[in-house]
């Protein structure tokens, strides 16, 4: 438990508050922990979703933002480091409530009584995870910067923002347990939980794929398709402004890393191959002792017990640009 003045001295020295997310991490100190291990959760999901690409989420700056400049950008990878870290806060806000980590929320109060689906009738038991308060908190608190300043980017934050929160509602499950004759399921006690996080970042690196590239309108409350040939952006699509960068040099400004260093795949034509890894620079190969377990065997009780195996494996990682190229870019 942070004490009241406790939570002030901390509230006061995260960075890049706005007055409202101050105060409210100031009065929901326990929730300001859960948005810290949400925040664990989607950077992993994020790297996880772009291990094989130029860009691949590693951060810049690390002690300004938690994603350097690439925030600064309005491309689509911006898109879909707004979103996916407001998924993140609101899975593991709903996560706290359903643990009963959280004093201001529990389980769902509205999941009780009979309902139907179409197996038929259940009873509602067990603990629902209570996504709206998730939600409401999530919204509150992330939109808060964005509210703060009426721009174009703004107005594309927030849109992103909201494509997140709704992402991690979309794939809310009905889980029951039967009761009955030797299980049979004459009577249900089901309950409404929340799936795994790699779903939610599956569904926003598909979005992320088809993003769309708008323009604000002209009086500045939405966007315009900046390509008259594609269709309008719904409320579950990722909108950009600017087209992103290639990510090959290493560019802050642009909050690029470059790809020099990167392990690439000899053999794929995909975006991990080395040559569109390496942007036509080449690669070079290191070859290195990996050491495995192998034959492993089970005895009994209760141990697995394995021998170590060596093969010499070759690595490849891209070269980094001539001196001349690279001066360029920065």
């Amino acid at each position: 438990y942070i004490g009241a003045l406790g939570a002030r001295v901390i509230c006061d020295n995260i960075p890049g508050l706005v007055n409202k997310q101050r105060q409210l991490c100031q009065r929901y100190p326990d929730i300001m922990q859960s948005v810290g291990e949400g925040a664990k959760e989607w950077i992993r999901e994020c790297q996880h979703q772009f291990r094989h690409h130029r860009w691949n989420c590693s951060t810049l700056d690390r002690d300004h933002t938690v994603f350097g400049r690439v925030m600064l950008r309005s491309d689509r990878e911006a898109a879909f480091v707004y979103a996916i870290s407001s998924a993140g806060v609101v899975y593991a806000i709903t996560r706290a409530c359903s643990q009963g980590d959280l004093k201001a929320c529990g389980c769902d109060p509205l999941k009780r009584g009979r309902s139907k689906d179409e197996r038929g009738e259940f009873d509602w038991g067990g603990c629902s995870d209570n996504i709206n308060y998730g939600i409401r908190f999530a919204k509150a608190f992330v939109d808060a910067k964005e509210k703060k300043v009426k721009d174009a980017r703004a107005l594309m934050n927030l849109h992103n923002n909201r494509c997140g929160r709704m992402a991690v509602k979309r794939f809310l499950k009905l889980e029951c347990k039967c009761h009955g004759v030797s299980g049979s399921c004459t009577l249900r006690t089901c309950w409404l939980a929340m799936s795994d996080f790699r779903k939610t970042g599956d569904y926003l690196r598909k979005k992320y794929n088809g993003a769309i590239q708008v323009t604000m309108n002209q009086d500045g409350t939405g966007f315009t398709v900046a390509n008259k040939n594609f269709r309008k952006p719904t409320k579950t699509d990722l909108v950009y402004f600017e087209n992103s960068p290639d990510y090959c040099v290493m560019d802050k400004s642009a909050g690029s890393l470059g790809t020099a260093g990167r392990v690439c795949n000899k053999m794929s034509r995909g975006t991990d191959g080395c040559e569109v890894m390496c942007c036509g620079r080449g690669y070079d190969t290191t070859r290195v002792i990996r050491v495995t377990k192998c034959e492993c065997k089970f005895h009994w009780c209760c141990a697995v017990r394995c021998k170590e195996c060596e093969d010499t494996v070759d690595v490849h990682t891209c070269k980094a640009p001539k001196r001349a190229e690279w001066l360029d870019q920065t």
